[in-house]
């Protein structure tokens, strides 16, 4: 008997990570049907549900070792589902629509523009896929599908849940906007900060400052304050923070290929 033949890795253990994807893909499923039936909140409560198993089911497959390519199509698939179709679908049933009561025209902009959505987070999506292993793990070339997603949902639940007194209707431009401005974020150059480490070789390679790790409890508290405006809050920053840093080095004349 060859006791050096490598023992096949169970299909249980592959099984797992496409569970989590799986799970991601059904809470983005899941938020177009809230939001058809006017249940706007689930429907963004559903989206960042579907952001946190995004972000769980790559972690299992390293820590277990079932990375795959499978895997890797599977979760890009998943991924245009849940922070492409049901995030453009959500802000046009709960504002976007509402723009035909300003003539045909606006109505065929409303659709228009969620469907501008959904093609640059496809867009997004497959330049990510590409660029693999090429990019330095610092930087995001343009925004994140999951952060522009989560920009789109904070944005209707901080609003959705009648707190502050406006529907999307009454702001169905601001929404326009919004939308807009999330789907050209992600099919810019523009670098955004990751949280993947610091970008050097070696047991370096993963570590982050220490004031980001002072940040999280900080985070946690206000959260925990207000979800739904909080969270609209850290999504604009972050949203601005790469063209912030980018006008700042042209205001600097740092050359491009400085961090």
């Amino acid at each position: 008997m060859d006791e050096n033949k490598q023992v096949p890795r169970s299909r249980t253990i592959y099984l797992l990570p496409n569970l989590f994807t799986t799970a991601g893909l059904f809470a983005g499923f899941y938020a177009i049907i809230a939001a058809a039936n006017g249940q706007f909140v689930q429907a963004s409560v559903a989206v960042f549900i579907a952001a946190v198993m995004d972000g769980i089911d790559g972690r299992v497959a390293r820590l277990t070792g079932t990375s795959s390519e499978f895997g890797v199509q599977y979760d890009s698939l998943a991924d245009l589902v849940s922070f492409g179709m049901a995030p453009a679908l959500v802000m046009y049933h709960w504002a976007l629509s509402a723009l035909k009561f300003d003539g045909s025209v606006m109505g065929r902009v409303g659709w228009a523009v969620a469907f501008l959505y959904a093609a640059c987070a496809a867009l997004r999506l497959a330049r990510f896929n590409t660029q693999v292993g090429t990019v330095d793990k610092r930087w995001f070339i343009g925004l994140a599908s999951p952060a522009a997603a989560g920009l789109m949902m904070s944005f209707v639940w901080a609003f959705a849940d009648g707190d502050l007194g406006w529907s999307g209707e009454e702001l169905r431009y601001v929404a326009l906007g919004v939308t807009i401005v999330s789907a050209l974020l992600m099919v810019s150059r523009i670098r955004f900060w990751s949280f993947k480490g610091t970008g050097e070789g070696g047991a370096k390679a993963d570590r982050i400052p220490f004031y980001a790790l002072f940040l999280v409890p900080v985070v946690i508290a206000v959260l925990a304050m207000d979800l739904p405006r909080a969270l609209l809050a850290i999504g604009v920053v972050y949203a601005f923070s790469g063209p912030g840093f980018w006008l700042w080095r042209r205001w600097r004349k740092l050359p491009e290929t400085t961090p």
